[in-house]
């Protein structure tokens, strides 16, 4: 018998709800997105803050909830089974014993907390970027470092150290979903995978849960740390003021959901253990699970916890990936888009559907251009990088210009400069682990063929896609629904549901130019990484 589930996939710029009916297959009856702020520097009021509004969330998912069951005439809300989340990870939303917002919550692109990461970690003798005894505990108990300054304990540390009023006032340290997991139910939650995101998770066998020996170490208060739940479990019940601004039923089950590192795996079908995806949305990583917990402490690559117990996800992200390509619509190709709206632009379009088309149009447009972008790179660190090194002052670049180079150059050399991060970030997980033939690749930037077809020429290996890719976080958090009531068995049953659409085989002719460019590519941060810091420390 179908189920009907309503599933939220929050990014960073905005939500992507669906009514999804999980049967045989997932089916998506319906989707609505909305938009909310970043807010990003000045407008936070201290350099390398990136914050966005708790309220703009939840304005966005009450009136994409309304827009599908409008969408759907067929679908009553008391049909409703559950509602789930996919959301960005690693944000810091600080809350009273009332569940609202002490100050506006903090992304994961946030990299303010410079010198709170100096002097809780990165201090004395280091290794990878972390004193060397905190890191021998860290790993002892997590399996992982927070040596990152974009990682949410140094966030913490900020507040502390600079808005005390403001801490004092905290009850519960959130993620973003479970900000919107609270704001539904009342309950004060956090799923493993976030858990873990906070580094502050003990993944030992039997002692999983709240660290204590690392919270000593680094200075959390361990009672501001919520309670913690499975993916696939049932936390809580839509409350009744919840329901009519969301226009569901009271009482309908609240499922944990999971983060995006977590569930796009799921939504992609890459669940067994060595199967290999790429990621490409406003941020991008690529992703392989995994028996056993590893870390490569030296390019900041940890095997995460995630919505399946049974296994981990060897993960290395990339902080700006298809996000490059919107700055290309937005600041470079303005001639190209004007052309395009003369040629195809249409009054009677919806700006999502112009939005769609538009990308297809500059995918034609690089497609003139030879592989290898006639020998012009580009670097995708348009807000510093994470995996595989961690730089706040790096930033993108185009390399070796010259007076017969094009926009159209410039523009493919971008789709190409963000694959060759993929690349980069593949082959050093294969220091660890045993990476896939065949790669899944998932996300609004495996929309276009053109790009798809560049992914695996530079990895040299099949790529595989699904059916609507950009929606495989939404299918992911309604996997967590159907685990967790019982229609699919296992996370790893999900794959029988989600076949590939799409399969892009490598093009040998390409091999030569792509692995000439990927060598200066790497070499481009080598040499620059000190002009970075000369420009942006």
């Amino acid at each position: 018998m179908s189920k009907f589930v309503i599933t939220y996939d929050i990014g960073t710029t905005g939500i992507k709800t669906c009514l999804i009916e999980i049967d045989k297959t997932m089916n998506i009856l319906a989707s609505s997105t909305a938009g909310y702020n970043l807010y990003v520097d000045e407008e936070t009021g201290v350099k390398g803050g990136a914050e966005q509004d708790a309220d703009e969330w939840w304005d966005a998912m009450c009136s994409t909830t309304k827009a599908v069951l409008e969408k759907s005439p067929g679908v009553k809300k008391e049909q409703i089974e559950g509602i789930s989340f996919c959301s960005a990870m690693q944000g810091l939303v600080l809350v009273d014993r009332d569940g609202n917002c002490i100050r506006r919550p903090m992304t994961y692109m946030d990299q303010r907390a410079r010198d709170e990461l100096k002097k809780g970690i990165a201090h004395g003798f280091q290794i990878a970027g972390a004193e060397v005894t905190k890191l021998l505990k860290y790993l002892k108990y997590t399996g992982a470092v927070s040596s990152s300054v974009k990682d949410p304990i140094w966030k913490y540390k900020w507040v502390e150290a600079h808005e005390p009023e403001t801490f004092k006032k905290i009850y519960k340290w959130l993620d973003i979903k479970e900000y919107l997991i609270c704001r539904a139910s009342g309950e004060f939650v956090m799923t493993n995978d976030s858990a873990f995101a906070t580094l502050l998770y003990d993944t030992r066998k039997g002692h999983e849960g709240w660290c204590k020996p690392i919270c000593d170490m680094v200075g959390v208060n361990i009672e501001h740390l919520p309670t913690i739940k499975k993916s696939t479990e049932k936390v809580g019940e839509i409350t009744e003021s919840a329901a009519k601004e969301l226009g569901l039923a009271p009482g309908t089950a609240v499922f944990g959901g999971g983060g995006d590192a977590s569930l796009i795996c799921v939504g992609s079908g890459a669940v067994d253990n060595g199967d290999t995806h790429v990621y490409s949305g406003t941020s991008g990583w690529v992703g392989t699970v995994c028996a056993q917990q590893t870390v490569d402490a030296g390019a900041m690559m940890a095997a995460i916890v995630g919505a399946d117990p049974d296994s981990y996800n060897y993960f290395g992200e990339l902080e700006t990936s298809n996000k490059c390509v919107g700055w290309v619509k937005d600041h470079l190709a303005l001639d190209e888009i004007g052309v395009f709206l003369k040629r195809y632009g249409n009054a009677a379009d919806s700006l999502e559907q112009i939005e769609f088309n538009m990308y297809d149009y500059l995918e034609e447009v690089i497609d003139t251009i030879p592989a290898g972008s006639n020998g012009v790179i580009f670097t995708p660190w348009l807000h510093g990088n994470r995996c595989p090194f961690e730089d706040p002052n790096a930033a993108g670049m185009f390399f070796n210009i010259r007076l017969d180079t094009g926009k159209t150059e410039l523009i493919r050399s971008v789709v190409e400069g963000i694959c060759f991060h993929m690349r980069w970030m593949l082959e050093r997980q294969e220091k660890k682990v045993q990476t896939s033939k065949s790669i899944r690749f998932c996300g609004g930037g495996a929309l276009g063929a053109t790009t798809c077809q560049i992914l695996s020429d530079i990895l040299q290996r099949d790529v595989e896609v699904v059916d609507s890719p950009q929606n495989v976080g939404a299918v992911g958090a309604a996997a967590c629904i159907a685990v967790g009531t019982g229609v699919i068995p296992t996370m790893k049953d999900v794959k029988k549901l989600i076949p590939a659409k799409t399969v892009y085989h490598p093009n040998k002719a390409h091999k030569a130019v792509y692995d000439k460019n990927f060598k200066v590519f790497q070499n481009l941060y080598k040499c620059n990484k000190e002009n970075f810091a000369i420009l942006n420390g």
